[in-house]
């Protein structure tokens, strides 16, 4: 059972927190917008309040201006959470921190988007959360301080650590089938998946590229992966109402 915010309690890693951000915890609590365009998301509820312990009343009687989709409009945050907990997907996201990278926002996002079981930060504590938009509340975030701890933490839950580079020998993404259990395991922006990286995973993919850059950025790498991942073995969610 995991908990509302971080890893499945007992685990080697450790739940990542707010107090590790080092910007602004919570971009959605300005109110009102300097230019004066219209806020985002929905006023104060209409009509007689819901009699359903997932609503909350601040949020009933203030409205609801959160980055959520609208089926999870005016409900408590540990609601939502529970919410996704019952249909996660079986796969998990990591990605090395040594440099402070600022794409690991961007990737908590994505993988909030494609539900993913965890996300792993490897190395430093501290991250950037700006790309995040806040989604990191709705998501389980585990620390690693190495990546043999990461590692050993995947074997232990039957994960395979599947690097995600572009390296002399990788399998082209495009041919691959990616295990239903398995951790996408991402490098620095710039130097790509750490040599030691590349000695833990289990196996290395590629993606292919047409251009003359030498890399796409990490968090467009692990957008194409985790999507790779749903079209392998997630059926589509229902439409929006």
């Amino acid at each position: 059972m995991q908990s509302a915010t971080g890893g499945e309690p007992g685990g080697s890693g450790e739940p990542d927190t707010p107090a590790d951000s080092d910007v602004p915890e919570d971009p959605e609590d300005v109110p009102g917008t300097p230019d004066g365009t219209p806020l985002p998301g929905v006023g104060p509820w209409d009509g007689p309040w819901p009699d359903d312990a997932r609503y909350d009343p601040e949020l009933l009687a203030l409205g609801d201006r959160r980055n959520v989709v609208d089926r999870y409009r005016y409900w408590r945050r540990e609601a939502i959470v529970e919410d996704l907990d019952r249909r996660r997907h079986s796969f998990h996201v990591a990605i090395e921190n040594w440099q402070h990278d600022f794409n690991i926002g961007s990737v908590v996002r994505t993988a909030n988007a494609f539900l993913a079981a965890e996300v792993h930060i490897v190395g430093r504590r501290r991250w950037n959360r700006r790309g995040a938009m806040v989604t990191d509340r709705y998501q389980h975030i585990r620390h690693h301080p190495n990546l043999a701890a990461l590692t050993a933490w995947a074997h232990d839950q039957e994960l395979q650590v599947i690097g995600i580079d572009n390296l002399p020998g990788a399998v082209p993404l495009e041919t691959v089938d990616l295990p239903r259990r398995c951790v996408l395991l991402f490098g620095q922006e710039g130097p790509g998946l750490s040599d030691s990286a590349r000695e833990y995973v289990d196996r290395c993919v590629s993606i292919a590229q047409f251009g003359s850059t030498r890399s796409i950025n990490a968090g467009a790498a692990a957008a194409i992966a985790m999507h790779t991942w749903i079209r392998q073995h997630a059926p589509l969610p229902p439409p929006q109402a």
